[in-house]
């Protein structure tokens, strides 16, 4: 057999339109470890409890981990009130989003999520050689006529973050039941919840509640946010039994390793912990948007968020680009978002008091503001 010259393994051609995920950076353009308000961790770090068992974990590193995570499982069950039956966990929220692409959409389908959405749901849809489709979105929230607007007989799977990332902004329950009743039974609804413990007494059940009455929901969350174990890559879903074994059947099969299921287990047992990471970032994202609120005349304005970071808009003559450079000059990483619509706006992370301080600070001398 002659070998065809320059042959070589070709991949899928919906692999190479893929624009791999770019995580939150950490140093300056020179090299500078800088403070990352880049990648929404939690400031307040790891409860306590959970530190304690991953200390134990390591003595555990020769053992495969339970491929069920029957205990965690079990253990969200409790803490949420939903049947352990229903939940799978992933290594991390992520997996669980581009598995239920991969399980429900492939080439000649479309996958579909609002304007300025996690960068996640278009990889996932072509990674399974779906078609990516963009809904407008209203004032950097979710548009849920824009998106039953979308839908076509092409429709698989629909994707809602909710608070939403990069924007912070929320549907309530209300349109979340309006856009699920809109949808024909054969489409999935995706609802992320990444971000739903920030919510005030740490959300609203809604997405649990659909999830449980119909065959067609999935809500995913993780504990890489409020809970800050995002190092473990630890997390979850529940849907509909028929949702959960396809899950099962595709994910892998020792996908939560033994110190990231065991220090989850720990994370959920303070709730305490929780709770004052959300008092924390209420109280520090409040006097970010009430700072940049007040730079009203230099161009600045904070879109609403209920998550643990600010989308802050640049519209005068101080740019995104400056303030991405006077802050990382005053020690600090922020989320530069260069996607058409985003361009002029920078993602804070809410960290600690006094890097809000500085933050703050920095803001107001570009914007020749006393400090």
């Amino acid at each position: 057999m002659t070998t065809p010259p320059n042959s070589s393994p070709r991949p899928k051609p919906w692999i190479l339109g893929i624009h791999a995920y770019t995580p939150g950076k950490s140093t300056a353009s020179d090299g500078r470890a800088l403070v990352k308000l880049s990648a929404n961790e939690n400031p307040l770090g790891t409860s306590p409890a959970a530190l304690g068992v991953l200390e134990k974990a390591r003595g555990q590193a020769a053992i495969y981990p339970d491929p069920g995570a029957h205990a965690l499982r079990a253990k969200i069950a409790a803490v949420h009130e939903l049947d352990a039956e229903r939940i799978v966990c992933g290594t991390g929220s992520d997996e669980l989003l581009n598995l239920a692409a991969q399980g429900f959409a492939g080439p000649g389908d479309e996958v579909l999520f609002s304007r300025h959405s996690f960068a996640v749901y278009d990889i996932a849809a072509r990674r399974c050689g779906a078609t990516p489709v963009e809904a407008p979105d209203t004032d950097f929230t979710a548009d849920v006529d824009a998106l039953l607007g979308a839908v076509t007989d092409a429709t698989r799977v629909v994707y809602l973050a909710n608070p939403n990332n990069p924007t912070g902004t929320w549907i309530d329950d209300a349109e979340l039941r309006r856009l699920h009743a809109g949808l024909p039974a054969d489409v999935l609804l995706v609802i992320d919840e990444a971000y739903a413990e920030y919510l005030p007494k740490g959300g609203s059940d809604i997405g649990f509640e659909l999830a449980a009455a119909h065959d067609n929901v999935l809500v995913t969350r993780t504990f890489s946010k409020i809970y800050g174990l995002a190092a473990e890559r630890v997390g979850w879903a529940t849907g509909a039994p028929g949702l959960i074994d396809v899950l099962n059947r595709i994910r892998g099969p020792f996908n939560v390793t033994v110190s990231g299921q065991m220090a989850a287990l720990g994370a959920l047992s303070d709730q305490e912990f929780v709770a004052r990471s959300r008092s924390h970032n209420a109280a520090e994202r409040a006097r970010l948007t009430e700072a940049v609120t007040a730079l009203g005349n230099h161009g600045l304005s904070a879109v609403p968020s209920e998550a643990n970071f600010l989308l802050v808009e640049f519209n005068g003559e101080v740019t995104a680009e400056a303030a991405l450079s006077a802050l990382a000059e005053a020690g600090y990483a922020v989320r530069h978002l260069p996607e058409p619509g985003l361009e002029h706006c920078l993602r804070i992370t809410i960290g600690h008091s006094e890097d809000m301080d500085r933050v703050i600070a920095t803001l107001r001398t570009l914007c020749g503001e006393t400090a």
